[in-house]
This record gives structure tokens, C-alpha cells and sequence, in this order.
């Protein structure tokens, strides 16, 4: 049982294609992250799930139920968003709670599943705190509150951690994966920051104009993208990507290589370049080389390095770890083999 199908969803505007026809399946208990860059249309099709937007055509499927024409009320989902959406005249239990009364639930469950919810979430102290009582932080996990005592058999976030400064992005990211993992429910993130999507995926949707660019594991996106735009979107920093003779000898358009799979050498390097810059982060550090061919490329180095500005140093690819891609932008395999797109659609 798929906890959620997508077959053929568009979304247009007039005449402007948003989702230009949107296949996905998603398994019961999963946790996917659509990721993209602004403009992608992943918010749009949050939306069409949540029941907040209408589709152009196709359809969409809720615990294998069709769910085109029901209502958000019906559908069983829990939503958390950008802004809190909290009113501000209510405390924190009156938050939570007034779904459920509008849903006639006796007091007694109200207060059951607050109280579940509650400690779960850190919560039990601060019930009877209004919104401006809390931090930022505070207000999200009160956000998240309200979505689980609903008990939805889908938890949609968009962009949950947008406002949260860095420290709590971290922290708040570690608790939707706990909870995650302590709820075992179905749930759909949207968010145009890979790192959030790579730290708490089961699968990643990769999302560019309106299409799926690729559905896979994290390690599978970052090892084994489909083409250009997944190779040069996940990762941070992003790949390095090499045209002119440099690809062309290689028998392609481009070439790629993430910044951890080149190495400084003296010994026979295979390109040559100028140090233009230097970042010391404490386990790594990466130099910024302008090479004689004219690109620049990201190098890691684990812990410190001897390298300076303006020093000449040799680079050579780890064997293997160049990735080609053709004129058209998709990734040219081993065996010379390039897909002209992307089929594989299920998050299972």
C-alpha cells in the first residue's frame, strides 16, 4: 500500500505550465523530501496534496483512496508551514486543541492526545504560554503539536525551519527525525536547502521546473546523479564541472567531480592551477584553485593544509570518480550509455 500516488499531476496557470505532469509514489512510513530551487513548483504540489490547490488534471491517491475532489478537511493529512499560523490569543493547549473541537472529539481524547503530543515535544511546561511567550523554536514544535493530535495518516512540512536561525534549524531538523522515527507516519518535506533534505530523507524527489528530475536515496543522488542539474544541486559545496578540451578528450560536454575526489599531487598531476583562495573549517579545509584551463575548482582536504594563496600546486581525480555528461545535460555511463530521461518515479 502506497501512502500516497501521484499520476500525471499538472498545474497550470493560464498558459504557464507549473507541474507539467508529476508521477510519484510514496511508501507507507517514509519520510520525503521534495527539494529545489525557487520557482521549482515544489510548494505547488505540497499544496495540490494538502488539498489547497487544484490540479490541471491527473490524479492523486491518499491510502490508495482518490482524492481529487475531497475537501483538506478530509483528507487526513496534518500540515505544518513557513509561519506558524498560531493565534495569538490562544495558549499553547488551545492551539492544539481547536481542530480537534471543531472535529467534536470529547475533551477527555483532547486532552490525551495534547498531553501525548506535549511530552513528546518538550511541551508539558509551557501549555499555558501564549504564542509570544515562546521562542522560535518553541512556536514550530507547537506548529508540529497540532499536526500529531490530529493523527493524519499523511505530515505535510513546507519549509518548517525557514525562520529558525542556524543553531535551531539543526536542532529542530534532529527532532522532526525523532519524530519521525517514534511516529513511524508517512511524511512529505518540502524544502529548497539540500543539506536539510540529505540529513532527514528516506528519498529525495529533486524537483526543476515543474518535473521530477530524480527520486533516490541520498547517497544514490550524490553518488549516482542523472544529470547536470541533480549532480550540481546536491552537494555543498557543489560539484566542479570542467568543459571545453578538458571534457572533449574525456569524449563528452562536461565532466564532474566533487571537491573530496581530487587530490593534491606533485607526482605527475594531471592539471595545474593557482591557489586563489584558502577556508580552514576545523576537520577540512578547501582550497579555491584557479586552474591554467580557466575554471575554478573546490578542493577538500580533511584537517589542515600546507597550501597558500598564491601557490602553484598539481590536482588529479581519483580514479573513478569523474562523472560525464552529454550536450543535452544527462550523465553518460561506463558503458557510454545516456538516458534522455528520468523513469524512475516510486519513494518506496
Amino acid at each position: 500500500m502506497f501512502a500516497l500516488e501521484l499520476e500525471q499531476v499538472k498545474k497550470s496557470y493560464g498558459g504557464h505550465d507549473v507541474l507539467t505532469g508529476i508521477d510519484l509514489k510514496v511508501e507507507e512510513g517514509s519520510f520525503v523530501v521534495i527539494v529545489g530551487p525557487s520557482g521549482c513548483g515544489k510548494s505547488t504540489l505540497l499544496r495540490i496534496i494538502a488539498g489547497l490547490e487544484e490540479h490541471t488534471s491527473g490524479h492523486l491517491r491518499i491510502g490508495g483512496a482518490l482524492m481529487d475532489t475531497v475537501p483538506p478537511s478530509k483528507r487526513g493529512i496534518g500540515m505544518v508551514f513557513q509561519s506558524y499560523a498560531l493565534y495569538p490569543h490562544l495558549n499553547v493547549a488551545d492551539n492544539m486543541s481547536l481542530a480537534l473541537k471543531r472535529e467534536g472529539v470529547s475533551k477527555d481524547e483532547i486532552k490525551r492526545r495534547i498531553d501525548a503530543a506535549a511530552a513528546m515535544l518538550a511541551l508539558e511546561s509551557l501549555l499555558e504560554r501564549r504564542p509570544a511567550q515562546l521562542s522560535g523554536g518553541q512556536r514550530q514544535r507547537v506548529a508540529i503539536g497540532r499536526a500529531i493530535v490530529r493523527k493524519p495518516k499523511l505530515f505535510l512540512f513546507d519549509e518548517p525551519l525557514s525562520n529558525l536561525d542556524a543553531e535551531l534549524r539543526v536542532n529542530t531538523r534532529l527532532e522532526i527525525a525523532q519524530l519521525h522515527r517514534a511516529l513511524g507516519t508517512t511524511m512529505i518535506y518540502v524544502t529548497h536547502d539540500q543539506t536539510e533534505a540529505m540529513t532527514l530523507a528516506d528519498k529525495i524527489v529533486v524537483m526543476k521546473d515543474g518535473t521530477v528530475q530524480q527520486v533516490g536515496h541520498p547517497k544514490e543522488l550524490y553518488n549516482d546523479p542523472v544529470n547536470l542539474f541533480v549532480a550540481g544541486f546536491i552537494g555543498s559545496p557543489k560539484m566542479n564541472f570542467i568543459t571545453g578540451p578538458v571534457a572533449q578528450r574525456e569524449g563528452v560536454a562536461t565532466i564532474g567531480v566533487r571537491p573530496e575526489h581530487i587530490v593534491v599531487t606533485d607526482d605527475a598531476p594531471k592539471w595545474m592551477g593557482i591557489v586563489r583562495h584558502v577556508e580552514y573549517l576545523g576537520s577540512d579545509s578547501y582550497l579555491f584553485v584557479t586552474m591554467d584551463f580557466g575554471t575554478e575548482l573546490a578542493v577538500r582536504i580533511v584537517g589542515g593544509s600546507a597550501a597558500a594563496v598564491g601557490d602553484r600546486i598539481g590536482l588529479t581525480p581519483m580514479l573513478g570518480k569523474v562523472l560525464r555528461f552529454d550536450q543535452s545535460g544527462m550523465r553518460v555511463r561506463d558503458d557510454g550509455t545516456s538516458s534522455t530521461h528520468y523513469q524512475k518515479v516510486s519513494a518506496a
